[in-house]
């Protein structure tokens, strides 16, 4: 993984210092209000419901056993016990003070981490498939890209007060587990006719109150083009972005006012006088890949008896068969820690989880640990002889959960609980599902699913891209849930469709119940809940959910 140089070391370092004077000027009442809340946004602090809220970035999601280790010392030391998880796989502190910001800062630069540019108009973390480099159907590591577009984007003078926030999301191959199509950029490795590894390049997807596939672009723009064709992006955008309304001010609303066409000519044009300037060298690639180097994996040196654990462990084997996943070295396997405990915020890790996870990493898959877009944690090179310790070591700290993939693995913002801009509570509801559906048998027959649940409109929790959604509604003070099915934010990405009136508070988990119930009724075959969805419509779902009782 990238290691700070020592100019990153000490810019890092001075931000901290910049800040805690900023702080202790705006505490001495030398720095009005306003004033302060941009400053405070530029390092990653919000004023939320209950308290201050700090975000840490997570570049790319992956982290090192240390990093993770100062992140449950900071959990312990300025917050209460734990930290959350996000879709941009970053980790959020919900109740720092104010005046201990500064020293929380101090702590992450320590181990070559920060909170810039994770608030604000602003380029954000840039994310990717938490299997990168170990996943066997991907053209190229997206990392070391991701890792460049970093360096690139991290305090640019240009594009440090933009209409509304950026987000770019990368994939490696034809799969995406980065939901990269409903980003402000999305981009795909791909290959050409002739063979040649480029980018596929997608602009103005995102979710909120428009939400919108990205469109392509640029069907293959070569490597050394990847900056300069993205600064053309961005400079198309900030010269033209709405900045009066900032529900219209996201560059999804741009491109679909000027059509993907327009507004491809007016990047082509502006790319044409900066093409030249900013060439991405074949050097300049390997060097970033140099810090993506290969684990040194170890083949059968340990004797593998994984087959008689599975023969002889029926826990242990459920947790592998929904846990796991294939590696693309023979002998290992990616193991998905599950952050979605039985009655637990989705997302949430004490201090104590924290340290253990850093723990296993350090025995079990080389010091490294991944984030991932749906709230969970990846160690990603895992002998396949070490899966059963592993696991034991997991199922002590209540991680061994195994339901990703499953109606459990919920997504869910922090909801009314935490956010000062949500309309409605999502963990009770997450509880809610928890509890109807922790013991039903056919839990198993419903197989891979995505249940997403947002706040409100901002759509946190991705709800518009869940096969089903669940999206918090305030009506006249109470709280409602307006239901959504066929969405994806995988490779097949789409939009999911409303099914109908908002259902109350204590309805929504049998309601998801009927939804399960048709489901497994008008299925044919082996067909997904998304594969019947798409097929049979909304119409027998509506019914089952609206029809009045006999």
């Amino acid at each position: 993984m990238y290691q700070y140089t020592e100019v990153d070391q000490t810019l890092v370092d001075e931000r901290v210092e910049q800040y805690r004077d900023q702080t202790r000027r705006f505490l001495a009442g030398e720095i009005p209000d306003e004033e302060f809340r941009a400053l405070r946004l530029m390092n990653g602090l919000y004023i939320q419901r209950q308290a201050p809220m700090l975000r840490v970035a997570i570049p790319y999601g992956l982290m090192s056993s240390v990093q993770l280790r100062q992140l449950a010392h900071i959990a312990r030391t300025y917050d209460k016990g734990y930290g959350h998880f996000t879709t941009r796989t970053n980790i959020q502190y919900n109740w720092p003070t104010l005046e201990s910001v500064p020293d929380i800062l101090a702590d992450l630069a320590k181990v070559q981490m920060h909170a810039i540019q994770t608030s604000g108009n602003c380029i954000r973390n840039t994310t990717t498939d938490p299997y990168a480099g170990v996943n066997a159907n991907e053209i190229e590591d997206p990392r070391p890209y991701c890792e460049i577009i970093r360096q690139w984007s991290t305090l640019h003078p240009e594009f440090a007060y933009l209409p509304r926030k950026f987000k770019i999301a990368f994939t490696g191959g034809p799969e995406d587990r980065a939901a990269s199509q409903v980003h402000d950029i999305g981009l795909h490795i791909v290959k050409n006719d002739a063979g040649d590894v480029g980018f596929e390049v997608l602009v103005g997807g995102g979710l909120g109150r428009t939400p919108v596939i990205g469109k392509v672009v640029n069907p293959f723009l070569a490597k050394e083009d990847l900056l300069s064709y993205l600064e053309a992006i961005l400079r198309v955008y900030n010269l033209n972005g709405r900045r009066d309304n900032k529900y219209k001010a996201r560059i999804k609303i741009l491109v679909n006012a000027l059509g993907v066409d327009k507004f491809r000519a007016l990047v082509d044009a502006e790319w044409e006088h900066t093409r030249g300037e900013l060439k991405l060298t074949e050097a300049e690639i390997e060097r970033a890949r140099g810090h993506f180097s290969p684990f040194d994996y170890q083949g059968d040196a340990v004797k593998n008896d994984l087959n008689e654990r599975l023969a002889t462990n029926a826990d242990f084997r459920t947790w592998y068969e929904t846990n796991t996943r294939a590696h693309k070295v023979a002998g290992y396997q990616i193991a998905v820690v599950s952050l979605k405990p039985y009655l637990q915020p989705a997302g949430d890790v004490t201090d104590v989880q924290m340290d253990a996870v850093a723990s296993m990493a350090d025995q079990f898959s080389g010091g490294e640990i991944r984030s991932t877009h749906d709230q969970n944690l990846v160690l990603a090179d895992v002998r396949e002889g070490d899966l059963y310790a592993l696991w034991q070591q997991l199922v002590e700290q209540n991680l061994a959960r195994p339901n990703i993939g499953k109606l459990t693995d919920m997504i869910v913002c922090p909801g009314f609980d935490f956010c000062s801009l949500a309309n409605a509570r999502t963990l009770n509801i997450a509880d809610q599902i928890n509890e109807k559906f922790e013991q039903v048998d056919y839990l198993h027959d419903i197989g891979d699913i995505t249940v997403n649940m947002s706040g409100c409109i901002n759509a946190c929790g991705h709800h518009h891209v869940a096969n089903i959604g669940i999206l918090g509604v305030d009506k006249k003070g109470e709280d409602w849930y307006q239901i959504t099915l066929g969405g994806s934010s995988a490779a097949d990405a789409s939009l999911g469709k409303v099914l109908g009136k908002a259902v109350a508070a204590d309805e929504v988990a049998n309601t998801l119940d009927k939804l399960l119930t048709t489901y497994l009724t008008i299925r044919e075959g082996e067909e997904t809940f998304l594969d019947t969805v798409r097929r049979a419509g909304l119409e027998p779902f509506k019914e089952s959910v609206y029809a009045p009782a006999h």
